[in-house]
């Protein structure tokens, strides 16, 4: 195997990692996602705050939270202590689709995507030993 096919393959595995069961989310764009996460893990963060974590220009920052937010992925509100910022947090809608995905069994995913039952369990095995080889846990180091 060449990096090339290292590269597509982990794409592949991206894109079955956001499939869900006959959910048509609307994709983000990498800025937004990263936006997103940034996000996630930040909740109640002004725009400023996510540009200077991501390092985004402040305008692509509000323009990804502007259609993040028409499409009900995040929501924006005032802060309460401080009337004149706005806070960005993911939407409930948002967090629930993440959940669903977060526990999906993978064995469900790889069925869909290969035809051949011996050959999906066959997928989900290497799948394992490779989580096994190249995750580690961060609690334990580097990850």
């Amino acid at each position: 195997m060449n990096i090339a096919r290292l590269r597509r393959l982990g794409r592949r595995l991206v894109e079955l990692s956001k499939a869900t069961d006959g959910e048509d989310q609307p994709l983000l764009t990498p800025g937004e996602e990263a936006v997103f996460e940034d996000v996630l893990r930040h909740a109640g963060s002004a725009v400023g705050e996510i540009q200077a974590r991501t390092g985004f220009a402040q305008s692509h920052v509000s323009a990804s939270v502007a259609r993040m937010r028409e499409r009900g992925i995040l929501e924006t509100g005032p802060d309460p202590a401080d009337g004149r910022r706005t806070q960005v947090r993911v939407a409930d809608a948002s967090l629930h689709l993440l959940f669903r995905r977060a526990t999906t069994p993978v064995e469900e995913v790889v069925r869909g995507a290969v035809q051949d039952p011996a050959d999906a369990d066959r997928a989900v095995v290497l799948l394992k030993e490779l989580e096994a080889l190249l995750i580690t846990d961060d609690a334990h180091g580097a990850g």
